[in-house]
């Protein structure tokens, strides 16, 4: 069984902190499938309470994370309206050793977003 986990954290480039309650689902993608494998929300410092995934849960492989920042952005007041220019905001990325540890961690703001493999 693998050691490693995945983990996340938003911030708030616009306002210069944490984005908490920001919503995020995980896919494994295989096959010509997408699978919906968990969901979480961040807290008070931008990440989830837990790792999205960690020891055998997490397997070789192609995966996708969501992370629903139109919900956030509207409610922290940054954003208004049904069409934003960033809404939903997929990444995809592999993970090729399950003993590693990847952090994905996403910055946004109303107009713009990144993201890098973390520590």
């Amino acid at each position: 069984m693998g050691s490693g986990r995945l983990t996340t954290h938003v911030l708030d480039t616009a306002r210069g902190q944490p984005a908490a309650g920001v919503g995020i689902a995980l896919f494994r993608l295989a096959a010509g499938r997408r699978d919906r494998i968990a969901d979480a929300r961040t807290n008070a410092d931008g990440r989830t309470d837990q790792p999205l995934l960690q020891g055998a849960g997490l397997v070789i492989g192609q995966y996708e994370l969501v992370f629903h920042a139109g919900e956030y952005l509207r409610g922290s007041g940054l954003v208004a309206g049904d069409v934003l220019f960033l809404d939903e905001i997929p990444i995809r990325f592999g993970l090729s050793n399950a003993d590693q540890h990847y952090h994905v961690p996403l910055l946004i703001s109303p107009f713009g977003y990144s993201t890098y493999r973390g520590s």
